[in-house]
């Protein structure tokens, strides 16, 4: 049974990566030269963004707010451990596909002993022991792989993305073994603790994303600015941020769009 399920799993996260490479090799890897910042669907995003921002208002932060006032820090924290914890054995498959062995390592350490002396997950031992958070996707495979970033989206609820990102994404539904060797319904517990470890994010980060969607001249522009530099600064990616540097003025406003006309 176990050999069975690791075959199916195994045959699924190689047709997704074909696909995944097919797709991004389709879009191309071009990119605007002038400002760092390829985003040749921006009306379509724009759109894209002003439905997220409605959401947020109406459902998101109101929902996210009410669920940190109705559950204990405490509880929250454990849902969000359970989430990381989750994740953990796709991190260490994305790892290895990127000949990172040592976050292989990290991320199998992690996940075996909150899995155990963190009861499933729930508790985070593995901190507590000094084994560092190590987080990765098939987003960072693709790059790694020498996939280009491609042109900037905004995805409906997820929000901010690129063409690689989006296509890592869709990969990552399918590299956590969990899926295929949990029954229903506890292998769609990850996915249920994920909501909730960012309903706990957007109300513990309130203050910031509300500066960004609810009180920037240009909304749109200053979380895709944002996102690329976070995202290129999480990768370690610097062939595209010749002017999307964030540390290049320490004592600029952070709110400020320097692409605005």
């Amino acid at each position: 049974m176990t050999i069975s399920i690791l075959d199916s799993w195994a045959k699924r996260v190689g047709t997704a990566a074909i696909m995944s490479l097919s797709l991004t090799a389709c879009a191309g890897n071009d990119r605007d030269p002038t400002d760092g910042i390829h985003d040749p669907y921006e009306t379509r995003n724009r759109a894209l963004h002003g439905f997220n921002k409605g959401l947020d208002t109406a459902i998101v932060r109101p929902v996210a707010r009410g669920y940190s006032a109705v559950l204990p820090d405490p509880i929250e924290d454990s849902v969000s451990n359970f989430a990381e914890n989750f994740g953990q054995p796709a991190n260490v498959v994305n790892s290895l596909l990127q000949a990172d062995f040592r976050g292989a390592g990290i991320s199998f350490s992690r996940f075996f002993f909150n899995s155990t002396i963190g009861i499933g997950g729930l508790l985070d031992p593995a901190t507590e022991m000094a084994i560092p958070e190590h987080d990765t996707d098939f987003g960072e495979t693709l790059y790694v792989w020498g996939v280009g970033e491609g042109a900037y989206a905004e995805a409906p609820l997820l929000g901010p993305t690129t063409t690689r990102r989006s296509v890592g994404r869709i990969v990552d539904l399918f590299t956590n073994p969990l899926g295929d060797a949990l029954p229903e319904p506890e292998r769609y517990s990850g996915t249920l603790a994920n909501v909730g470890a960012r309903l706990t994010d957007r109300s513990r980060f309130s203050n910031t994303i509300d500066s960004v969607l609810y009180d920037s001249a240009d909304s749109y522009s200053q979380s895709r600015l944002i996102y690329l530099q976070s995202r290129r600064f999480e990768l370690g990616d610097r062939s595209d941020d010749s002017s999307l540097d964030p540390y290049s003025d320490p004592y600029g406003d952070p709110y400020e769009d320097p692409y605005a006309e």
